[in-house]
């Protein structure tokens, strides 16, 4: 099984979208699932819509309000590409803007 990190750009089979591994490391390693966000293209930038590119130049917009939780043992995925550690830090922060008492 291959290991995913937080920041990876990850293909899942049968799904059209690319996503982006959103967990902690930490948490990845202790549970070996990790949550994701699509990364769409052509989707207009907003408070929970984080624009992302790659060091491959893949590139989207991360839809942090659709988080998923991904078991890789259970899913087919593959690492296609990852995003530098300033963008991972923008996509959590909006994340984590979800879930902060009112």
């Amino acid at each position: 099984m291959m290991n995913f990190s937080q920041g990876d750009i990850i293909k899942i089979s049968n799904l059209k979208d690319a996503m982006l591994v959103v967990s902690k490391n930490e948490f990845i390693k202790k549970t070996g699932v990790f949550h994701v966000c699509p990364l769409l293209e052509d989707y207009a930038e907003g408070p929970l819509h984080i624009k992302v590119r790659g060091v491959k130049d893949t590139s989207g917009t991360a839809i942090c309000e659709q988080l998923k939780l991904i078991d890789p043992s259970a899913r087919s995925c593959q690492r296609i590409d990852r995003v530098p550690y300033h963008m991972i830090m923008n996509v959590s922060d909006a994340i984590q803007g979800i879930f902060e008492y009112d």
